[in-house]
């Protein structure tokens, strides 16, 4: 079995345990949204690179005729 120094960790502490009574959400959500927002550009711009890639794959048969 593994041993650990957990000497002076928190879970000696005399202390009384600290409660959180509101966990402020608003900055949660703005966090979550500005992720998906990254998300969905990063997927625009993928989408975007890829017809550019495939036009310039395609586009000199095309002109060839």
């Amino acid at each position: 079995m593994s041993q650990h120094n957990i000497v002076g960790s928190e879970a000696f502490n005399r202390t009384p345990p600290l409660i959180i009574r509101k966990v402020r959400t608003r900055a949660l959500r703005r966090r979550q949204a500005r992720a998906v927002w990254m998300f969905v550009a990063g997927a625009g711009v993928t989408a975007i690179a890829g017809v550019v890639a495939v036009l310039a794959m395609v586009g000199p048969g095309l002109a060839g005729g």
